[in-house]
């Protein structure tokens, strides 16, 4: 069951989940902005039931764990457990040492804040495999069990949540709390396709050996040729791909303009990259 686990993952986990404790109990409950998901439910019981939130955290997922065993995968849930549990432990240990900013008369500074280390926090968790549980797990389950896309069902669960923060914050407040719940989901986006984010090109010339030959030599990049044809000219015609970082797509423009400065080149985003020269060395080794 251990034997996939990977001791990098659950330190940056625990990174990502002190981070979130972090930003939870020093910007959220300092200056009583709400959440979305779970943790939006453990702030409801917190100010209605005075529990600790990194109790209710645990008790609120241990059900979850047994509903999400069969789904998750031992791997997957033992990260999730790990992440839970690191959360739980973050927000018990920062509620119990002094450390507040006076920025109630700036709430939006509050919000920034609050957004970006629930981001950083949750981006560093979702990067290496884990979760937090609660509503991740729900959407995991729905989305497997009944083809309901993930990012639906967590944006109805923590509409919910948000509805039912209005019973303890006022409007103001929880629009303020819209404002952290963006720029986390921002920064979550940033900080999962970022590492590996790339450009892929797509090259057309009658010089396409000639361009490939100088990409392999001059960047040490792969190169894949794709059989083409034209769609008006009926003519068969090779077209390159290749995926570089996205600071050496200048350094190829200029390789296809010196050879072929009539070339047809199609550059796209390229959201996440696996494999040789990005996550993977020249000898198959993951980099760090």
């Amino acid at each position: 069951m251990w034997r996939d686990v990977r001791i990098k993952n659950i330190l940056f986990i625990l990174l990502g989940t002190t981070i979130y404790g972090f930003g939870l109990v020093n910007f959220n409950i300092a200056n009583d902005l709400g959440e979305g998901g779970l943790t939006g439910i453990t702030l409801l019981l917190l100010h209605f039931t005075g529990i600790d939130p990194a109790y209710s955290n645990l008790a609120l997922n241990i059900p979850l764990f047994f509903i999400g065993w069969r789904i998750l995968g031992n791997r997957a849930l033992i990260y999730t457990i790990i992440g839970t549990v690191g959360l739980s432990l973050s927000l018990w240990v920062f509620q119990r040492v002094p450390y507040r900013l006076d920025l109630h008369q700036d709430l939006l500074l509050v919000a920034l804040f609050a957004g970006g280390f629930t981001g950083i926090g949750l981006g560093f968790v979702f990067r290496y495999g884990g979760t937090t549980g609660g509503s991740d797990i729900i959407a995991q389950v729905l989305n497997r069990k009944k083809g309901i896309s993930m990012g639906r069902t967590l944006f109805a669960i923590d509409a919910v949540v948000l509805t039912l923060s209005l019973s303890y914050l006022d409007v103001r407040q929880v629009m303020y709390t819209l404002v952290a719940v963006f720029i986390g989901a921002r920064v979550i986006d940033f900080m999962q396709e970022g590492a590996y984010a790339a450009r892929g090109a797509l090259i057309i010339s009658p010089h396409n050996d000639k361009i490939a030959e100088h990409v392999m030599l001059a960047m040490n990049r792969g190169v894949t040729v794709l059989e083409g044809r034209g769609g008006f000219s009926k003519n068969d015609q090779d077209v390159l791909y290749i995926v570089v970082a996205k600071n050496e797509i200048v350094q190829l423009k200029n390789i296809v303009n010196a050879i072929d400065p009539h070339a047809f080149v199609s550059v796209s985003i390229v959201h996440d990259v696996m494999g040789e020269g990005f996550t993977l060395d020249e000898n198959k080794k993951p980099l760090l």
